[in-house]
C-alpha cells in the first residue's frame, strides 16, 4: 500500500487505477492505558499528537474525538491565516504558526493548500490610519511582516473595493501582511491526522468523553462511551465546548462560547487575490480556489452552542460586505454555517494546567483557532511532554487572570472579535 505522497507515487497509482493507496489513518480500538490522552480530534488536538511524537518521542498517545475528524470547528471557519496582532506575546505565538504553516505541507507530506495571498485590514479615516501605523510598527518590532498601504496601493491590490467618493466608509489605506493568506481547513486536520497516525498515534473517532477518572485529586484517565481509558496526563483541546469538559473535570475556565458565522457564495471568475477586512463593518472576505467568496464577520451576540447562527448577524455581515464591495450585491449565497468559539476576557488563548492535577488545557482561541493550529499543537505538546511551558506559551498560562497580566487583543489589535 502506498503511504508516501509524491509525483512518482501519483503517476504509479494512476497507472494502476488508484487501487494501491493506503487509508489516511487507522481506526484502532482504544487501549487500556496511554501516556497521554488528548480529548478533541480537531486541528489543535491532532497537531498536539503529531508534535508529541515528532518533537518529543511520545507515541503512546490517543486522540479521542466525539464525532469525526474535521467535523467540528476546524471545518467551520473561514480559512484565514495571519499574525497581525498588537502585543509582542501574541505576535510571537501567531507568527510561529505562520512559519510552521509555511513548511507544513512538506513536513507532513500532505498539501494543506496554504496560499500566502496576503491580508489587508482597511483604515477608513485619518485617525484609523494613525492606529494602523501603530499596529504596523508593533508587528515589525515583534518580528512579523507588516506594511502600511495608502488608498491607491489598496485599490491596486483590490480594485473591487468601494472607492466611491460617497462611500459610507471611505478607504484611506490598510495594514497589509503579505505572508498571511488562507489554507484548506479540512486538509490541515486530515494532514495532521495522517502524519500522527504514521508515527504511531491512535486516533479514536465516535468516542465521547463522559467524565474524568479522578483519584486523590489527580486525573488518572477519562471515561468514554468506549470504556475507561487510563492516562499519565490528559490534554483537553475542545474549543467552544471547553467549559463543558471543565465541569466534568472539576475546574473552571473564564470562557464564554458564541456562534461565529461564515458564508460561501456561488463561484465567480477570479477577481480577488487577497483577504480584505473592514473593522468598521466587522466583515471580511476572500475568494476560494473554487471561485466562491468565503465571508466572515463578528460573533453572534448571545452565548450559544447553536451551529446555525442567527439572522441579525447574517444581515450585519452581508451588509458590511456590500458596503465594502457594492459590485458583489447580486452574488448568490450557496450556504452558511456557524462554529462555536470560546472567548476569554482578554481575547487571548489559555494554554497550561487546568487547576485539576493531570489535566492540561488548550482553549480560549476565540476567532483565532484555525490560524493557530500549528503553534497551538507545537506549544501544547511541549507542555504535555515536559510539564512546563515553552517560552512562547508561558504568557498565556491561565494564571494570568490571577496576577492581572492580561494580553488584551480585543482592544490591542481591534480584530479579535
Amino acid at each position: 500500500m502506498t503511504r508516501h505522497y509524491s509525483a512518482l507515487s501519483l503517476l504509479r497509482e494512476g497507472l494502476k487505477g488508484h487501487t494501491g493507496w493506503a487509508p489516511l489513518w487507522r481506526s484502532p480500538a482504544p487501549k487500556d492505558t496511554y501516556d497521554v490522552v488528548i480529548v478533541g480530534g480537531g486541528g489543535h488536538g491532532l497537531a498536539t499528537a503529531y508534535y508529541l511524537a515528532k518533537n518529543h518521542g511520545v507515541t503512546n498517545v490517543a486522540v479521542i474525538e466525539k464525532g469525526w475528524l474535521g467535523g467540528g470547528n476546524t471545518g467551520r471557519n473561514t480559512t484565514v491565516i495571519r499574525s497581525n496582532y498588537f502585543y509582542p506575546e501574541s505576535t510571537a505565538l501567531y507568527d510561529l504558526s505562520v512559519r510552521l504553516y509555511e513548511g507544513l505541507s512538506r513536513d507532513i507530506n500532505y498539501n494543506v493548500m496554504f496560499s500566502q495571498r496576503g491580508m489587508m485590514v482597511l483604515a477608513h479615516s485619518d485617525a484609523e490610519m494613525e492606529m494602523a501605523a501603530r499596529t504596523v510598527n508593533a508587528m515589525q518590532l515583534g518580528g512579523a511582516d507588516a506594511e502600511l498601504l495608502g488608498a491607491k496601493e489598496v485599490q491596486k491590490k483590490a480594485p473591487v473595493l468601494n472607492f466611491r467618493n460617497d462611500a459610507r466608509y471611505p478607504i484611506h489605506g490598510a495594514i497589509f501582511q503579505g505572508r498571511g493568506g488562507t489554507g484548506r481547513h479540512d486538509a490541515v486536520a486530515w494532514g495532521y491526522a495522517r502524519a500522527a497516525d504514521r508515527l504511531g498515534i491512535d486516533i479514536i473517532q465516535n468516542c465521547e468523553v463522559t467524565g474524568f477518572l479522578i483519584e486523590g485529586g489527580v486525573c488518572k484517565g477519562v471515561e468514554t462511551t468506549q470504556g475507561l481509558i487510563r492516562a499519565g496526563s490528559v490534554g483537553v483541546a475542545t474549543a467552544g465546548h471547553s467549559s463543558v469538559l471543565a465541569k466534568m473535570g472539576g475546574y473552571k475556565l473564564p470562557l464564554h462560547s458564541y456562534a461565529l458565522q461564515a458564508f460561501v457564495t456561488e463561484a465567480i471568475k477570479p477577481f480577488m487575490d487577497t483577504v480584505a477586512f473592514s473593522p468598521m463593518t466587522g466583515s471580511y472576505f476572500s475568494q476560494s480556489d473554487k471561485g466562491g467568496l468565503v465571508i466572515g464577520g463578528g460573533l453572534d451576540r448571545v452565548p450559544s452552542y447553536g451551529q446555525r447562527g442567527n439572522m441579525p448577524m447574517q444581515e450585519t455581515v452581508l451588509a458590511g460586505i456590500i458596503d465594502m464591495a457594492p459590485a458583489l450585491a447580486k452574488v448568490k449565497l450557496l450556504r452558511h454555517w456557524a462554529g462555536i468559539v470560546d472567548v476569554s476576557p482578554d481575547s487571548s488563548p489559555l494554554i497550561g494546567p487546568s487547576g485539576t492535577e493531570g489535566i492540561y488545557i488548550n482553549c480560549g482561541w476565540g476567532t483565532g483557532g484555525f490560524k493557530a493550529i500549528p503553534a497551538g499543537g507545537y506549544l501544547f505538546a511541549h507542555l504535555l511532554a515536559n510539564g512546563a511551558h515553552h517560552d512562547i506559551s508561558r504568557p498565556f498560562d491561565p494564571g494570568r487572570f490571577n496576577t492581572g497580566h492580561l494580553i488584551d487583543e480585543a482592544a490591542g489589535s481591534g480584530i479579535a472579535h
